[in-house]
């Protein structure tokens, strides 16, 4: 590592030190000894490439252009440099010049304009990029820190050098080369190495006028073909690229470029345009085309309170279908598939129940299960089942539940824009499957929706254009993945209700700028300020508590339902149809369903009356009385089980039907018949043939099905970290100030110290505190008493630098090292500042 690097490093004031660290947290985590080791991390290449990631096209470009650098430069040359690469009105910034720095191209006005406009730019780039600790130096003689060259592969579109691009050519053959193009009777002999001969040959194609006159040289085809490499990628493939050939026997254009120089052959099919060339090709231009401002978004304008409101009733519409969907498969859960995730005629079950096409059914199903909403039962026969944080959801406001599903979406990495695909071994991809886990997905819907939050208000941005804008601010993020899990997330967006008509709604705005998805209730009941359920609050509609009740068994809810009166209807009614208003239909089979879970005829007449704006309907009340006379007149034990009734010529019937006969069922009294099914299966089979029993338990009590006790273990979210996770600014602090103290203790080379003689310190409990509060304040040294492991009492000398959570964070001059230490085990404190 450069020792001039560490040295910036160390010159740099504690603010700067605390700006590089909450910028590159990764840095200080865990706190390095010194500065050295703080500098020897940020040179890694895992850390350059980090932040790397993180830069946009503009800030790239600085960096590449003073890594091609052999030297350090000033901000006044760069800025020269840069100029050159803002194309004038009218002009093609791809055109190639054919000519050399400075030889025709743009006149001195264009440059001396592209210099002022980039001035300023480039000033607060640099000034950037030195707190990001990848540029180092004063203003009057810029370079890349350390590392950084090593991670840019191709800067800025560039081949090798001509000394890295003929690594692997043999000694005789760059000599061949030489001869050829040197045009010098008076050229060196045979080379000392191979490394000489490379030398030579950089030294002359690092001359212009050599440059300028082989290309002069080549036919039209072959500086074509240098034109499709000049503005990179400057590597191509041709077959027997390794061929010997002459100026003098070059017949193709590709063994014309090979025989000058101009193209290296990098292995036994590739080949490399070395950087010399690229340059002179360019003219000068490190960049094709380069602007400080990212590229407009261009889209369709909304109106802002239109957009908020279409949001706001796909939001309302998002959570009521996680509500049915969990409802639903809280009392006819599907089974888990053998290798994980939901069957695909399960999946179109679900869609005809939320009246949903697939594909939205398989958002609202991964939201849920991102959110901990539903989960797989344990057992061989597994079943996705709602969870016990399904009950707690559910009480919540509309507002609220939005929110925490909005967030689960946003930072969960499972991407269900995939489902129906095929992986590499050409397996489908069910919803809910392992696979669907993608690292890059939330990092890229959080880019995405910073997008549309930079857009103008009530924008519905093109893709296009967003993947242009995302393509400036990250150009090094470039997946196969990304341009792919953009789309779905606006299209995720929409459905979710962050999105209105494509327009980043206000609700929307403050999700995606970090207000908190999961609303922590305050003692007063409030949500944080204008949180994102905050601003989706006034705009939902509200809840009615009333449906119409007409004669031909439906009943109409004019707008959305309360919860309770919701969950009701989903359990004793079915859907028949949605829209403005939607329409339910009672049945015989949603009546014994409701019967089942417990309710009386009486129940079901009194929730009816209570919630209908309409008298009930004489045909509602008889469907309901008839199903619940019948309802329970024939139960079902265990014998394997049994057929209990107390109406014999029922039984009769029974016995006497054809039906029955898979059910091997025996008579062992008037009013009981034994079976061999199953008591499950028995209750399935008898219903089957239009009898209406219940299942008893072994001491005759008739077992109640209740719909909300079949759960799920909820299973912890999965963790995604971010690499753009932050640091609280007092543990910032504290970590520069313990880099600092042993940084101290490195320079000065010294000795583990040893502790003063006599008895270890013993002071009270609120004094000890008292004691290392006041010495991370004053940034003074203390003497403390610590109990060991085995409870030895030692002594420590420590530069105290964080206390929080149980520990003390110092930096142990006894050790020589940054440790933590627990605040029950110091006996005392003694202050020993100079």
């Amino acid at each position: 590592m450069s020792g001039e690097f560490i040295e910036w490093l160390r010159e740099r004031d504690d603010e700067q030190l605390c700006a590089l660290a909450s910028a590159r947290p990764e840095l200080v985590t865990p706190v390095p000894a010194h500065l050295a080791g703080l500098a020897s991390r940020a040179t890694s290449p895992s850390a350059v490439g980090r932040v790397l990631d993180r830069l946009d096209r503009f800030s790239l470009a600085v960096v590449e252009t003073l890594a091609v650098q052999p030297a350090a430069m000033s901000v006044t040359d760069l800025v020269e440099l840069l100029a050159r690469a803002v194309p004038g009105p009218g002009e093609d910034a791809g055109a190639l010049p054919g000519k050399g720095p400075g030889k025709g191209g743009r006149t001195a006005g264009k440059v001396k304009s592209a210099r002022a406009m980039l001035a300023a730019p480039v000033s607060a780039t640099v000034e950037r990029l030195r707190m990001l600790a990848l540029v180092y130096g004063p203003c009057e003689a810029l370079s890349v820190a350390p590392g950084v060259r090593e991670v840019l592969e191709g800067p800025a579109g560039l081949g090798p050098p001509v000394f890295d691009a003929f690594r692997h050519s043999p000694q005789d053959r760059l000599e061949l080369l030489i001869a050829d193009i040197g045009l010098d009777p008076a050229a060196p002999g045979p080379f000392a190495d191979s490394a000489a001969a490379r030398e030579r040959l950089a030294d002359l194609l690092d001359d212009i006028a050599v440059v300028e006159r082989l290309v002069a040289e080549v036919s039209p085809q072959a500086r074509a073909a240098l034109g499709e490499l000049a503005w990179g990628p400057a590597s191509g493939r041709v077959p027997n690229a390794r061929r010997e050939v002459r100026t003098s026997t070059a017949k193709s254009p590709i063994e014309e470029l090979l025989a000058r120089g101009l193209l290296a052959a990098t292995g036994d099919e590739s080949v490399a345009l070395p950087r010399e060339v690229g340059l002179f090709l360019r003219g000068g231009r490190l960049h094709r085309d380069l602007s400080p401002e990212p590229p407009p978004l261009r889209g369709t304008s909304r109106d802002s309170g239109l957009s908020d409101r279409t949001a706001a009733g796909q939001a309302f519409t998002f959570v009521r279908a996680v509500e049915e969907l969990c409802e639903r498969w809280g009392f006819d859960p599907p089974g888990v598939l053998r290798t994980g995730g939901l069957a695909v005629r399960d999946l179109k079950r679900t869609a005809q129940l939320l009246d949903v096409p697939e594909q939205a059914a398989a958002l609202v199903t991964e939201v849920a299960f991102a959110a901990g909403l539903i989960a797989a039962s344990g057992g061989v026969d597994g079943e996705w089942l709602p969870t016990s944080g399904y009950d707690v959801w559910r009480v919540k406001c509309t507002e609220d539940r939005w929110a925490i599903l909005a967030g689960a979406w946003l930072s969960t990495d499972r991407v269900p824009g995939i489902v129906g695909d095929r992986d590499e071994r050409d397996r489908l991809l069910n919803a809910l499957h392992p696979d669907l886990r993608r690292s890059a997905a939330p990092e890229v819907r959080a880019a995405t929706l910073g997008v549309l939050a930079s857009a103008e208000r009530g924008l519905a941005p093109d893709l296009a254009a967003v993947l242009d804008r995302l393509a400036w601010e990250q150009p090094r993020r470039r997946g196969p993945y990304r341009d792919q899990l953009v789309e779905f997330t606006l299209r995720e967006a929409e459905l979710l209700g962050v999105t209105g008509l494509g327009a980043l709604s206000a609700h929307g705005a403050a999700l995606s700028s970090g207000s908190k998805a999961r609303p922590q209730s305050r003692p007063n009941g409030a949500i944080g300020n204008r949180s994102a359920a905050d601003l989706l609050g006034p705009l939902l509609p509200e809840p009615v508590d009333h449906v119409l009740l007409q004669a031909d068994l439906t009943a109409v809810a004019p707008g959305p339902l309360t919860a309770e009166l919701n969950r009701f209807l989903a359990l004793a009614a079915e859907v028949e149809s949605t829209g403005g208003a939607t329409v339910y239909r009672f049945g015989e089979q949603s009546i014994r369903r409701a019967l089942d879970a417990g309710q009386s005829a009486d129940d079901l007449l009194s929730m009816l009356e209570r919630h209908s704006a309409t008298p009930v309907p004489q045909p509602l009340s008889y469907l309901v009385t008839d199903a619940a006379r019948r309802h329970g007149r024939m139960r079902v034990g265990t014998a394997s089980a049994y057929i209990r009734c107390d109406d014999s010529a029922l039984l009769d019937q029974v016995m006497a039907d054809r039906r029955s006969i898979p059910l091997r069922l025996r008579r062992l009294a008037p009013t009981v018949i034994a079976s061999r099914t199953g008591s499950t299966a028995l209750v399935d089979s008898l219903r089957a043939m239009g009898y209406a029993p219940v299942a008893e338990s072994a001491e005759g009590d008739v077992m109640i099905t209740h719909l909300e006790a079949r759960r799920a273990e909820a299973a912890p979210p999965a963790k995604v970290t971010s690499s753009f996770a932050g640091l609280p600014a007092e543990a910032v602090t504290a970590a520069i100030r313990a880099i600092r103290a042993g940084d101290a203790a490195h320079l000065a080379r010294r000795r583990p110290t040893a502790a003063p003689m006599g008895q270890v310190p013993r002071t009270p409990s609120t004094a000890t505190i008292s004691a290392l509060q006041e010495a991370i304040k004053r940034g003074t040294r203390v003497w403390i008493g610590y109990l060991d492991s085995q409870g030895n009492a030692t002594s420590r000398i420590l530069e105290p630098a964080r206390m929080e959570a149980g520990y003390l964070t110092a930096y142990d001059e006894t050790r020589a090292a940054v440790h933590r230490f627990q605040l029950h085990r110091i006996t005392g404190v003694t202050d020993i500042s100079d």
